[in-house]
């Protein structure tokens, strides 16, 4: 879809209530080109450009979901449990954690009071400044350096990071945070599938993520990446009933294929389903 012109946009379906079509059409365009700017930047300038381009988009995006929306403690609270109920059965008294793209802090605060030691790690120092927790230690990157100390590492994690990263930067960053994991350690990744994607503002108007969802993966695709950085096993958790649950992953894998056979606009319908969007979206566990 061409994005330069001024002929409005087709949405291709609804908008929630909360903003017009005129507001989510203006968001979209100036986030497909600052994304664009990212895409075709020279690694030199574009581990710098991250956070610019971020900046960028809320200035001229003063509507962002992320700007107006209040998110209450409670709500806050509520992230927190759910993301450490798929966390608990892989956090000991003997964890040392680490969190790629800790924001706040709140999820690595909370690992904390279980495990030996954490890292929480973000692009940005202001956010970071408010982590406080003897066993918590602060690490700011550059977006693809993991810098803590190698063979440290037995458990890290990330939310929702790796599809907002350059390919070419999220390769890197997994070779440094395979260096960052001890032997028999293991990286827990959950990031959206490009299958019933895209998960950006590119839904409204795009089959394809153009926006700050730099690349969406399937797991199939994540786990040739984590094993081409030297992870010698990949597995697929979901969450069902409430509990933890080891999936086979050539089944996780075989469902994708098939999925991805079908017509585009059934996967658009059916990606949106419970069942479907456990399948497509599970933590993946990549063991060193």
């Amino acid at each position: 879809m061409d994005v330069a012109g001024t002929a409005p946009l087709r949405a291709r379906f609804a908008i929630p209530p909360s903003r017009t079509v005129a507001d989510v059409e203006r968001h979209y365009r100036v986030e497909v080109e600052l994304a664009q700017r990212l895409r075709t930047a020279p690694r030199e300038e574009r581990l710098g450009l991250y956070g610019q381009v971020y900046d960028e988009l809320f200035r001229r995006v003063p509507d962002h979901p992320q700007l107006t929306r209040k998110v209450s403690d409670a709500e806050r609270r509520a992230a927190v449990v759910d993301r450490m109920a798929t966390l608990r059965p892989f956090v000991g008294a003997d964890t040392v954690f680490l969190e790629i793209g800790a924001g706040d802090g709140s999820l690595t605060l909370a690992v904390a009071e279980l495990a030996r030691h954490c890292y929480a790690l973000d692009v940005s120092r202001e956010i970071l400044s408010g982590v406080q927790h003897p066993k918590v230690a602060t690490v700011l990157s550059d977006g693809c350096s993991v810098p803590v100390p190698a063979g440290s590492v037995t458990l890290a994690y990330s939310f929702q990071v790796m599809e907002h990263i350059h390919p070419d930067d999220a390769l890197e960053q997994l070779r440094c945070l395979f260096a960052a994991i001890a032997p028999g350690g293991s990286y827990l990744c959950i990031t959206p599938n490009r299958l019933n994607g895209p998960h950006d503002v590119s839904k409204f108007f795009d089959a394809v993520a153009r926006g700050f969802h730099l690349r969406e993966y399937t797991t199939a695709e994540l786990e040739q990446l984590f094993r081409g950085v030297g992870f010698r096993r990949v597995e697929v958790y979901a969450r069902v009933g409430g509990r933890v649950v080891r999936l086979p992953l050539a089944f996780v894998k075989g469902f994708e294929k098939a999925f991805e056979a079908l017509p585009a606009s059934w996967r658009g319908r059916l990606g949106r389903q419970r069942f479907i969007r456990t399948l497509l979206a599970p933590a993946l566990r990549a063991i060193k």
